[in-house]
C-alpha cells in the first residue's frame, strides 16, 4: 500500500517537472524571439514598408512581454509548489482541478473562482465603457 506521503511526494515531482518543462520552453522561446528580432536596418525604406516593419517590431515585442510574464507567473507557481500552496485556489481554497492545472500550469484560481473574476471585470469595463458614453465633453 502507497502512503499519502509517497503520493504527495509523486503528485509533487510530477507537478515541479511539468513547470520546469515550461519554463524552460518559454525561455528558448524567448530566446529565438530575441534572436530574431529584426536589428536595424539602414536600408532607406518608403512608409509603407517602414510601417510593415514597425508593425512587425511591435507584435514581436509584444509576444516577447507576454512570454516573460508567463516566465514570472511559472516562477511564481513553483514557490506556491515549494510552499505547499500550488494547486490550491486563492479564493476559496478548494483543490483547482488537474486537469486545469496540465493546461494552465500557473491557475491561482479554481474554474468557479475564475469565471466570477472574469464576469466582475467584464462587469466593470462595462460599467466603465457606459460611463465613458454619458460624459459631458470638456468645452475647449
Amino acid at each position: 500500500m502507497v502512503s499519502k506521503a509517497t503520493k504527495e511526494r509523486e503528485r509533487y515531482e510530477v507537478l515541479k517537472a511539468m513547470l520546469e518543462d515550461r519554463r524552460r520552453d518559454i525561455h528558448d522561446k524567448l530566446r529565438s524571439l530575441r534572436e530574431n528580432l529584426p536589428g536595424q536596418v539602414a536600408d532607406v525604406k518608403d512608409a509603407e514598408e517602414q510601417s510593415v516593419d514597425d508593425f512587425v517590431r511591435d507584435v514581436e515585442l509584444a509576444l516577447v512581454e507576454m512570454k516573460s510574464q508567463t516566465l514570472g507567473r511559472i516562477d511564481e507557481a513553483i514557490q506556491r509548489l515549494e510552499d505547499g500552496a500550488y494547486g490550491t485556489c486563492a479564493d476559496c481554497a478548494d483543490e483547482i482541478a488537474e486537469p486545469r492545472l496540465k493546461a494552465l500550469p500557473f491557475a491561482t484560481l479554481c474554474i468557479a473562482c475564475q469565471e466570477q473574476e472574469e464576469e466582475r471585470r467584464a462587469a466593470e469595463r462595462s460599467g466603465q465603457a457606459r460611463a465613458s458614453v454619458f460624459m459631458p465633453r470638456a468645452e475647449p
